[in-house]
């Protein structure tokens, strides 16, 4: 008999389960339950979008394109970053068309973090980042944002948090899970710390077209930061395309160019008929952004309200899809509040512990669902903290 525990690798096996995927095991079982829980819009890919990658599939368009991606979609990812963010990439040693945002995270690790390298990662934030950190032989060193800051990260902290092992920071704005951003003023606190060092930031920025209220600034538009940022992007939130796995990632050419080392050996290229797919999405996707983006806004609002009739406190997030509510007045833990929740009244939503010190005591609710579903789940919700009084 094999031994398993003895061939498999100590540094996966030291890797924690997701703390979200226990939800939709139980989830799985309830046909008729209402989830807030999945980080997935509920709008079908706009129909242009989906006719372009039908029409690659007609046209035999089904071979390997090279392994950064197709020439028009790199040209038409650095004239999107250039028309809506006012970041110029040269779509030739610039850009790296990814199999989702995730994998562009991975690249970055694994291309600057060496064996002891400590990467800062704010907290709570998206699950993967210290795993990915862990696997790549580096330190993950967490900040655990307040949520008196609306879980910013603050200058202060990351100054406290930088040691001579530092390699890079990971900057996950606008936020999953908080729906927190960081305005200009912010990232210009965040840059004077990191200007006169050679940590490389990461920059996550899936959810920039999804800010309500003000325009998303990324932090490579800051003085001095574009030589030092990696950027981060893809379609999955901004054009309801989770399914075709499409990302993307951008920076200077001498790191670009150890990312798609690695992308040349594990992934190759990304999927073909969603890379054309993507180059409708770019050139001709900038109404269905706005219009997706007015549904979730008015979704945001309505949540927001229905949580402080509740009696539920929370900040008013100005980004993403999700809310970050706190649950401490009702005595239970995340898990105890969600698990109880889900069982009782079949609505399923994130325990905060699941995203990282700082997450304990609130859960994330998602609003990329119908209005109406989330106008039941509140009073689901309403009901359920009713009767811990």
């Amino acid at each position: 008999m094999i031994n398993y525990d003895s061939v498999l690798s100590d540094n996966v096996k030291s890797l924690a389960p997701s703390g979200i995927r226990k939800f939709f095991d139980i989830l799985e079982e309830m046909t008729d339950a209402i989830s807030l829980g999945i980080g997935e819009p509920d709008f079908v890919t706009p129909w242009h979008i989906r006719d372009a990658g039908i029409h690659s599939l007609e046209k035999g368009y089904t071979k390997y394109t090279g392994n950064a991606g197709l020439s028009q979609l790199r040209d038409e990812i650095a004239k999107y970053l250039s028309r809506r963010f006012e970041l110029k990439y040269d779509y030739k040693d610039q850009i790296i068309v990814t199999v989702g945002g995730s994998e562009a995270i991975d690249l970055a690790v694994r291309a600057l973090v060496n064996p002891g390298d400590e990467v800062i990662i704010p907290v709570p934030s998206f699950v993967c980042y210290g795993p990915i950190t862990k696997l790549a032989g580096g330190t993950p060193v967490y900040i655990e944002t307040k949520a008196e800051n609306e879980f910013r990260l603050t200058a202060q902290e990351l100054k406290s948090a930088i040691s001579p092992k530092t390699k890079a920071l990971i900057l996950p704005y606008p936020c999953n899970p908080t729906g927190a951003i960081m305005t200009k003023e912010d990232l210009e606190a965040i840059a004077a710390v990191l200007r006169d060092t050679n940590i490389i930031v990461i920059s996550d920025e899936i959810y920039a077209e999804l800010t309500y209220g003000q325009h998303h600034v990324s932090i490579a538009n800051i003085s001095g930061m574009f030589e030092r940022t990696v950027y981060v992007g893809g379609f999955s939130k901004s054009y309801a395309m989770t399914g075709w796995r499409m990302g993307y990632t951008c920076g200077p050419a001498d790191i670009i160019r150890q990312m798609l080392k690695i992308h040349q050996y594990a992934i190759m290229s990304s999927p073909t008929t969603s890379q054309y797919a993507a180059i409708a999405a770019m050139s001709k996707g900038d109404t269905d952004i706005q219009s997706m983006k007015r549904e979730y806004d008015q979704r945001r609002r309505h949540l927001f309200s229905g949580l402080a009739d509740i009696g539920l406190e929370c900040f008013e997030p100005k980004g993403a899809f999700y809310m970050f509510p706190s649950i401490k007045s009702t005595g239970l833990s995340s898990a105890e509040f969600c698990e109880k929740l889900l069982l009782s009244e079949k609505v399923a939503v994130i325990p905060g512990s699941a995203f990282g010190l700082g997450g304990e005591g609130f859960v994330r609710i998602c609003y990329a669902s119908s209005m109406e579903k989330i106008s039941i789940a509140l009073e689901k919700i309403g009901k359920f903290v009713e009767t811990l009084k």
